[in-house]
């Protein structure tokens, strides 16, 4: 994860879009140096979050850090784009302009209540028809299940498996399952379920340090990595190229 620093307009803002593109593709250097497979923007800084549709400038901000961030990475290294909450479009609209491989899209199907207020309409309906109207169908999205930082009473009905059943049917490429906040680790018995309901491929999103990313890549395809790889393992920090190495070491089990 590279956690783009606070956007203008934003209460955190205090950096150009030119140091916040430069920081960016510093970090995503670390990471690819580190070892790491692909990495994954996001506006996380932005706290508090609104829902979206968001003002021009942080589809603007985005897309200056993804296109510096390419530039660092090459071509062979994934790039996905994440943009809170709920700017899958925006997302969407970045990653092409970025020439990224895919977006995390955390409302992709049924409601909940997040941090932010309700996420009341699910996104994959709209969001695949935009994919295709801008010609971003090689752009995967991937759909949180039952995402953190948000209650799911409201489809307390509705199990994990069917949840990831229902994202697969509606079109998404691959599954990202979470504990209850960043940072926290998600529940294996989740990371089964979902991996027995879905032939997509299946992430695990949170709480992913050295000590447990090699138990949880016997079941899941990949991990997501934020807190664990920070100084002090601390997502707003700067990244540890030690921590961010230990994590590799133990995935690849050498």
């Amino acid at each position: 994860m590279v956690h783009v620093h606070a956007l203008p307009g934003t209460p955190a803002s205090r950096l150009s879009i030119d140091k916040i593109a430069s920081i960016a593709a510093e970090e995503a250097r670390l990471l690819v140096d580190a070892g790491f497979d692909a990495v994954l923007i996001e506006n996380m800084h932005d706290a508090p979050y609104v829902v979206g549709p968001h003002d021009p400038v942080v589809t603007a901000g985005m897309t200056a850090a993804g296109l510096a961030v390419r530039k660092v990475i090459g071509e062979k290294v994934a790039l996905g784009v994440q943009i809170l909450a709920r700017g899958e479009r925006e997302a969407l609209a970045v990653a092409l302009a970025c020439g990224a491989s895919f977006v995390r899209c955390e409302n992709f199907v049924f409601s909940h209540v997040a941090d932010e207020g309700l996420m009341g309409e699910a996104a994959a309906g709209p969001l695949l028809r935009y994919r295709r109207s801008i010609g971003a169908e090689g752009v995967a999205v991937y759909a949180d299940i039952q995402k953190k930082h948000a209650a799911h009473a409201i489809t307390a009905d509705v199990g994990i498996a069917d949840h990831a059943h229902a994202a697969e049917f509606f079109g998404a490429d691959g599954m990202i399952v979470t504990g209850s906040a960043t940072g926290v680790a998600a529940s294996m018995d989740d990371v089964r379920s979902v991996r027995g309901a879905t032939m997509r491929t299946v992430l695990a999103g949170s709480g992913v340090t050295e000590k447990t990313v090699a138990g949880i890549l016997e079941v899941a395809d990949g991990v997501i990595v934020g807190s664990s790889i920070k100084k002090g393992g601390v997502w707003s920090n700067a990244i540890d190229v030690k921590r961010a190495k230990a994590v590799v070491k133990a995935a690849r089990g050498r």
